[in-house]
């Protein structure tokens, strides 16, 4: 379920975008992301900062797509996305007592403070290499592509860092949590 909210405004984008341009595809995310955000809001409410994040991106640079006429702000938003998630993987290697990761998994899963450390510091370099291959897109083919990285390129990469990330993972468990 939540899967469906997360990607539910990326689809409408995308079917908006193949049935009509981008100026309406931006309109249609912008609203699509709300509406989401407002159903995990009455679903559990409670909304986590990077639904919060990316949503305010949306509306901000969806906006300014929208007031200007121009859908590059719009493919842009991705690389700020990318960018704010690399930064705070990173900044929270320094703050905090526990990794972002580890504070996402660290109920599940016992790894070593270096293991964590490793795992956090791949998903810094994964964002920020996300954020460069947007840009990289965006510049380099045309809109329409940019649409269709957005939507499988950006999903099959990110499904195979969690892969990968699983595998890495399950090479540093503790033997008694591999037989769990």
């Amino acid at each position: 379920m939540q899967l469906l909210v997360d990607f539910f405004p990326l689809i409408i984008f995308f079917v908006v975008y193949k049935l009509t341009d981008i100026l309406w595809a931006t309109a249609a995310i912008i609203i699509a992301t709300a509406l989401a955000l407002a159903a995990q809001w009455l679903r559990s409410r409670t909304l986590n900062r990077m639904q919060l994040i990316s949503g305010a991106l949306v509306a901000v640079f969806g906006g300014i797509t929208l007031l200007l006429g121009e859908g590059i702000f719009i493919q842009w938003k991705p690389t700020i996305v990318y960018l704010l998630f690399s930064v705070a993987f990173l900044v929270s290697q320094y703050i905090g007592g526990k990794t972002i990761v580890e504070r996402l998994m660290g109920e599940a899963i016992a790894l070593q403070l270096g293991d964590w450390r490793a795992l956090n510091m791949m998903w810094v370099m994964f964002f920020a290499v996300m954020a460069a291959l947007n840009l990289y897109v965006v510049y380099s083919f045309d809109e329409a592509t940019w649409v269709n990285f957005k939507l499988f390129g950006t999903l099959a990469l990110t499904i195979a860092m969690i892969i990968l990330q699983a595998i890495w993972i399950s090479r540093r468990l503790p033997d008694s949590e591999k037989e769990s």
